[in-house]
Protein backbone atom coordinates (compact mmCIF):
# COMPACT_ATOMS: atom_id res chain seq x y z
CA UNK A 1 0.00 0.00 0.00
CA UNK A 2 1.04 3.57 -0.59
CA UNK A 3 0.90 6.42 1.86
CA UNK A 4 -2.86 6.74 1.54
CA UNK A 5 -3.27 2.96 2.08
CA UNK A 6 -5.57 2.55 -0.89
CA UNK A 7 -3.26 1.85 -3.84
CA UNK A 8 0.13 0.29 -4.25
CA UNK A 9 3.08 2.50 -5.17
CA UNK A 10 5.56 -0.01 -6.53
CA UNK A 11 7.61 2.72 -8.19
CA UNK A 12 8.20 4.58 -4.91
CA UNK A 13 11.80 3.37 -4.57
CA UNK A 14 12.64 4.43 -8.10
CA UNK A 15 10.87 7.76 -7.72
CA UNK A 16 12.69 8.50 -4.46
CA UNK A 17 16.06 7.53 -5.94
CA UNK A 18 15.47 9.81 -8.93
CA UNK A 19 14.46 12.67 -6.63
CA UNK A 20 17.52 12.12 -4.41
CA UNK A 21 20.21 11.44 -7.02
CA UNK A 22 18.81 13.16 -10.10
CA UNK A 23 18.24 11.97 -13.62
CA UNK A 24 21.72 13.07 -14.73
CA UNK A 25 23.43 10.70 -12.30
CA UNK A 26 21.34 7.76 -13.46
CA UNK A 27 22.03 8.73 -17.07
CA UNK A 28 25.76 8.76 -16.37
CA UNK A 29 25.51 5.25 -14.84
CA UNK A 30 23.68 3.97 -17.91
CA UNK A 31 26.39 5.48 -20.11
CA UNK A 32 29.05 3.84 -17.92
CA UNK A 33 27.39 0.42 -18.24
CA UNK A 34 27.06 0.77 -22.01
CA UNK A 35 30.75 1.71 -22.17
CA UNK A 36 31.68 -1.40 -20.18
CA UNK A 37 29.62 -3.46 -22.65
CA UNK A 38 31.65 -2.01 -25.51
CA UNK A 39 34.86 -2.77 -23.64
CA UNK A 40 33.85 -6.40 -23.16
CA UNK A 41 32.82 -6.71 -26.82
CA UNK A 42 36.22 -5.33 -27.85
CA UNK A 43 38.00 -7.87 -25.62
CA UNK A 44 35.98 -10.68 -27.20
CA UNK A 45 36.71 -9.46 -30.74
CA UNK A 46 40.43 -9.26 -29.93
CA UNK A 47 40.77 -13.00 -29.24
CA UNK A 48 40.23 -15.49 -32.08
CA UNK A 49 39.22 -18.21 -29.59
CA UNK A 50 36.12 -16.19 -28.72
CA UNK A 51 33.12 -15.33 -30.86
CA UNK A 52 30.85 -12.31 -30.43
CA UNK A 53 27.37 -13.73 -31.02
CA UNK A 54 25.46 -10.47 -31.55
CA UNK A 55 26.12 -6.75 -31.79
CA UNK A 56 26.60 -5.21 -28.35
CA UNK A 57 25.19 -1.67 -28.45
CA UNK A 58 24.12 -1.83 -24.79
CA UNK A 59 25.43 -3.30 -21.54
CA UNK A 60 24.60 -6.90 -22.53
CA UNK A 61 27.25 -8.88 -24.39
CA UNK A 62 26.61 -12.36 -25.82
CA UNK A 63 29.68 -14.36 -26.78
CA UNK A 64 31.12 -17.84 -26.59
CA UNK A 65 34.35 -19.77 -26.45
CA UNK A 66 35.08 -21.41 -29.80
CA UNK A 67 38.63 -22.57 -29.19
CA UNK A 68 39.37 -25.41 -31.56
CA UNK A 69 35.77 -25.39 -32.76
CA UNK A 70 33.25 -28.20 -32.77
CA UNK A 71 29.63 -28.86 -33.55
CA UNK A 72 26.87 -26.67 -32.12
CA UNK A 73 26.05 -29.37 -29.57
CA UNK A 74 29.70 -29.63 -28.50
CA UNK A 75 30.04 -25.84 -28.22
CA UNK A 76 26.80 -25.69 -26.21
CA UNK A 77 28.06 -28.32 -23.76
CA UNK A 78 31.49 -26.71 -23.53
CA UNK A 79 30.20 -23.18 -22.94
CA UNK A 80 27.59 -24.37 -20.45
CA UNK A 81 30.36 -26.05 -18.47
CA UNK A 82 32.54 -22.91 -18.71
CA UNK A 83 29.63 -20.85 -17.38
CA UNK A 84 29.05 -23.23 -14.47
CA UNK A 85 32.73 -23.34 -13.53
CA UNK A 86 32.99 -19.54 -13.51
CA UNK A 87 29.79 -19.20 -11.47
CA UNK A 88 30.99 -21.79 -8.95
CA UNK A 89 34.35 -20.03 -8.62
CA UNK A 90 32.59 -16.78 -7.69
CA UNK A 91 34.69 -14.74 -10.12
CA UNK A 92 31.69 -13.59 -12.15
CA UNK A 93 28.10 -14.53 -12.82
CA UNK A 94 27.63 -14.99 -16.55
CA UNK A 95 24.40 -16.57 -17.70
CA UNK A 96 23.58 -18.19 -21.00
CA UNK A 97 21.08 -17.77 -23.78
CA UNK A 98 20.28 -19.04 -27.24
CA UNK A 99 20.51 -16.67 -30.20
CA UNK A 100 19.17 -17.90 -33.53
CA UNK A 101 19.63 -21.49 -32.37
CA UNK A 102 23.20 -20.96 -31.18
CA UNK A 103 24.23 -21.11 -27.53
CA UNK A 104 25.99 -18.08 -26.02
CA UNK A 105 27.38 -16.87 -22.73
CA UNK A 106 25.63 -13.69 -21.63
CA UNK A 107 27.23 -10.94 -19.56
CA UNK A 108 24.94 -8.15 -18.36
CA UNK A 109 26.95 -5.35 -16.81
CA UNK A 110 24.81 -3.67 -14.16
CA UNK A 111 27.14 -2.99 -11.24
CA UNK A 112 28.40 0.58 -10.98
CA UNK A 113 31.68 -0.75 -9.56
CA UNK A 114 32.54 -2.81 -12.69
CA UNK A 115 35.94 -1.83 -14.07
CA UNK A 116 37.70 -2.81 -17.31
CA UNK A 117 39.98 -5.02 -15.21
CA UNK A 118 36.95 -7.03 -14.08
CA UNK A 119 36.01 -7.67 -17.69
CA UNK A 120 39.57 -8.73 -18.47
CA UNK A 121 39.34 -11.24 -15.62
CA UNK A 122 36.05 -12.60 -16.99
CA UNK A 123 37.56 -13.07 -20.46
CA UNK A 124 40.69 -14.66 -18.99
CA UNK A 125 38.56 -17.12 -16.99
CA UNK A 126 36.47 -18.04 -20.04
CA UNK A 127 39.68 -18.69 -21.98
CA UNK A 128 41.31 -20.60 -19.12
CA UNK A 129 38.34 -22.90 -18.56
CA UNK A 130 37.69 -23.30 -22.27
CA UNK A 131 41.27 -24.33 -23.01
CA UNK A 132 41.41 -26.67 -20.01
CA UNK A 133 38.11 -28.37 -20.84
CA UNK A 134 39.02 -28.79 -24.50
CA UNK A 135 42.41 -30.22 -23.52
CA UNK A 136 40.53 -32.79 -21.43
CA UNK A 137 38.41 -33.63 -24.46
CA UNK A 138 35.25 -32.34 -22.78
CA UNK A 139 33.51 -31.00 -25.89
CA UNK A 140 34.20 -34.08 -28.00
CA UNK A 141 33.06 -36.56 -25.34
Amino acid sequence: YGFELSRGFRALKLWMALKEQGVEKFGALVDQHVGMGRTLADLVRADPRLELMAPAPINIVCFRFRGAGGTEDELRALNTEIMLRIQESGVALPTDTTLRGRHALRAAIVNHRTRPEDLEILVAEVLRWGEALQAEGFASA
